[in-house]
């Protein structure tokens, strides 16, 4: 992990942050000088149990809220800041051009972590580690030349260089990622996403939106409307499992579409119990799902694999992620979800993660049919060996008109659409050149991507009963 401590390296040249989007930054790299940090001596005088111990339940009325706008400011020193441009371009190129590659960037390097400042309700937070944050989103809106970037917040990650702020948590939170709601005009999808999760009853990230103010030197400038969610190897942990002692896994890549064969631990990094080299329950999942079984004695095969494995969560999993059109996950992408083993039972669990392309058709061929027609399953036999068995087929049917007969029944979604809409127009359509997704049409815009979730609602339900029919 990269981060500025409590010596800073900074290249030696002029650097500068200049008006709205536009960012310069150091172009003599020929030398490094080191800066040392004077701002270890001082006292965190608005500290509270309440509000910054670890010795708290986590607050989730006061954090995420489904009625309110909240509001975050960053204080962070122009030289952090200006690292943090510079680790950018280091690694994505010139701010505002592309690369000139066909293709996105591939790197497993995350920005650099800097200390900031955080104010909330006129309450300080000291030296809470920032990071900008993402993929492809984090690259695409570089590489516009839009500073509407998404950040992770770590509350005591500088704990070993500031004594004072040792377990410093938010409300009981440690760390956020704050999204920023890349190429969605609705500014909904992460929220409503993750609502939907959860009124179907799965373990899911909280969310809640929130504007972003950074002061990095010239003042406070709005860098628009956000979604924080919450952490899965945080709190999620905590509150929605019985212990948070198991082994939490965020499978990216190569062996994590299952195939046969193909096991490589790499591609499942642990978040929790690091340390212990320690795979079997990821591998157990594996010898379960391609046991010859299956074709054999299906019962046994049912039993073993969910000794392994919670495949009720699974299809319920699937129902919702089917019915949103989260394209950008399992099934399409091998990325975008957690697995997490419960100690309570051994299973790995499945948890959904960064649902910012669901509620539209969806990109690169699109999101999966609900009778997965279109799933390539040789590559994604989770799903297809599930879906081909009739017991769990008829489990994921019950749960596909489940989903659309509550948690997503379309009155329902479209008063939400409605009343998300009213509590967050203002913000959106106030955003700032170069702190935007939004076109010049601000208002326009946004009450078109509303309509179309809302048309995407009604369209759900007439694909979930021609499925069911």
């Amino acid at each position: 992990m990269k981060k500025i401590a409590i010596v800073l390296l900074l290249a030696m040249g002029t650097a500068l942050f200049i008006g709205c989007g536009s960012v310069t930054t150091s172009n003599d790299t020929s030398d490094d000088s080191t800066v040392s940090l004077t701002d270890t001596d001082f006292e965190a005088t608005d500290w509270t149990d309440e509000t910054h111990s670890k010795n708290v339940d986590p607050n989730y009325a006061e954090v995420f809220s489904d009625t309110e706008v909240k509001r975050l400011d960053f204080v962070v020193t122009s030289e952090r800041w200006q690292s943090m441009l510079d680790d950018m371009t280091d690694t994505y190129g010139t701010f505002g051009r592309s690369s000139g590659s066909s293709g996105l960037l591939d790197t497993d390097e995350d920005p650099i972590f800097v200390p900031a400042e955080v104010y909330y309700n006129g309450t300080q937070w000291y030296r809470v580690g920032i990071r900008f944050k993402g993929n492809s989103s984090l690259q695409s809106a570089w590489q516009s030349g839009i500073l509407k970037l998404s950040f992770k917040l770590d509350f005591d990650e500088y704990e070993d260089d500031y004594p004072q702020i040792k377990n410093q948590r938010f409300y009981g939170f440690k760390k956020f990622s704050l999204k920023n709601n890349y190429n969605d005009a609705s500014f909904m999808r992460e929220k409503v996403s993750a609502d939907v999760f959860k009124d179907a009853g799965m373990a899911v990230s909280n969310t809640g939106f929130y504007t972003l103010y950074v002061d990095h030197g010239d003042g406070p400038e709005y860098f628009g409307l956000y979604t924080l969610v919450e952490e899965v190897d945080g709190e999620v942990l905590d509150t929605q499992f019985s212990s948070d002692d198991g082994n939490l896994y965020k499978p990216e890549d190569g062996s994590a579409n299952f195939v046969e064969g193909t096991f490589n631990q790499d591609d499942f990094e642990k978040k929790t119990n690091e340390d212990d080299e320690d795979w079997s329950d990821i591998e157990s999942l594996f010898t379960a799902l391609h046991s010859e079984t299956r074709s054999t004695d299906a019962s046994s095969w049912r039993t073993e694999l969910e000794s392994v494995f919670n495949v009720d969560v699974f299809l319920k999993y699937l129902a919702v992620n089917g019915i949103i059109q989260n394209w950008d996950t399992y099934g399409r992408m091998i990325h975008n979800y957690y697995l997490y083993t419960d100690p309570d039972n051994g299973q790995l669990t499945w948890i959904p993660w960064d649902n910012n392309e669901a509620l539209q058709d969806g990109k690169l061929g699109g999101a999966l049919n609900l009778d997965f027609s279109n799933l390539t399953s040789s590559e994604w036999p989770l799903i297809a060996k599930l879906y081909a068995d009739e017991t769990y087929k008829a489990k994921y049917d019950t749960y596909v008109e489940e989903v659309i007969l509550d948690a997503f029944e379309t009155t329902k979604m479209q008063a939400l659409y409605d009343t998300y809409s009213e509590l967050i127009q203002s913000y959106a359509i106030t955003e700032q050149t170069g702190y935007s997704f939004l076109g010049n049409n601000k208002s326009s815009e946004f009450s078109q991507a509303v309509t179309e979730l809302k048309s995407h609602a009604s369209s759900r339900a007439r694909a979930v009963e021609s499925y069911l029919d």
